[in-house]
């Protein structure tokens, strides 16, 4: 394992103070949600760590948007989370993400936030102008570097192989957003007015590295339960663990407002500002 260098550990904190001074500047509210949780989100390839009858959360996410549909427009959460067989250069089974949430916003004015506070993250800090941030979408990547198009033909296996072999890897360097995914690949997501096979979702890349994944997100109760359902579908086939819905979270989608959200990889963002390869560098090691 790779030890922490006191250096970066700097870097980090300093990390983790602008990402506080630029929500706490702007009105959001701090939050803390809670790590162990009864239901997670039935994502494909995500697996939490059991605790007791419970589980450690590999995201927040369904707990703030309870906060949302509970009134709370500006929030923002930086905390652990877990997730199971995720060890790696850039992995870390226990990991720090930074959430927020925006009532009456949409994945467009989330990447509008992100660019200033990465901005002021990765370069504002040293002095350098931010560079622009690309915009590429889902469909475009994959015509380009993969040969095929996922919205007319999609398939899952596929989809998930020429991202991390042919989509990742050709990414230009510097930011970009890769955006607009197939419905298939984000059950949490509001889909385009017109367009029903395109969510809007999209994820953050710097220099190749993920950092981010936003949505405008689905409040759409009735529709997420059966999104929900598919996805626990995917798990038992692919023999994964199979999660319970979490009925609180549905029954709040009922009130929650038009919102967009994103979740963000703190220790990736600490990895690009201390300019490091590994994530142990920037995290304390147990």
């Amino acid at each position: 394992m790779t030890m922490p260098c006191p250096e970066k550990l700097k870097v980090r904190a300093r990390v983790l103070g602008t990402i506080r001074e630029f929500f706490d500047s702007r009105g959001f509210v701090e939050v803390e949600t809670p790590v162990r949780i009864p239901a997670p989100a039935p994502e494909p390839h995500i697996d939490c760590p059991a605790s007791g009858e419970w589980f450690l959360r590999a995201s927040p996410e369904l707990q703030m948007k309870k906060l949302l549909a509970a009134g709370m427009p500006l929030i923002y959460q930086i905390g652990p989370c877990f997730r199971e067989g995720e060890r790696g250069r850039r992995h870390s089974p226990e990991f720090t993400m930074l959430e927020w949430y925006r009532a009456n916003a949409d994945y467009g004015d989330i990447a509008r936030d992100m660019e200033e506070l990465v901005g002021n993250v990765l370069w504002n800090g040293r002095g350098e102008t931010p560079p622009a941030f690309a915009r590429l979408t889902v469909r475009e990547a994959y015509l380009r570097w993969a040969g095929w198009d996922p919205f007319a033909a999609w398939d899952q296996d596929r989809f998930d192989f020429d991202m991390a072999a042919r989509i990742e890897p050709n990414l230009p360097a510097g930011p970009v957003f890769l955006a607009d995914y197939p419905a298939q690949a984000a059950s949490l997501s509001r889909l385009k007015a017109g367009e029903p096979s395109v969510a809007e979702r999209w994820e953050l890349y710097v220099d190749g590295l993920e950092l981010a994944n936003a949505f405008t997100e689905l409040t759409d109760a009735a529709e997420q339960r059966k999104r929900f359902e598919v996805a626990r579908d995917e798990r038992r086939r692919l023999g994964e663990s199979d999660y319970p819905l979490d009925e609180a979270f549905l029954d709040a989608l009922e009130s929650m407002p038009p919102a967009g959200g994103v979740a963000l990889g703190v220790d990736r963002l600490a990895m690009l500002a201390a300019r490091v390869e590994n994530i142990d560098e920037v995290r304390v090691a147990p």
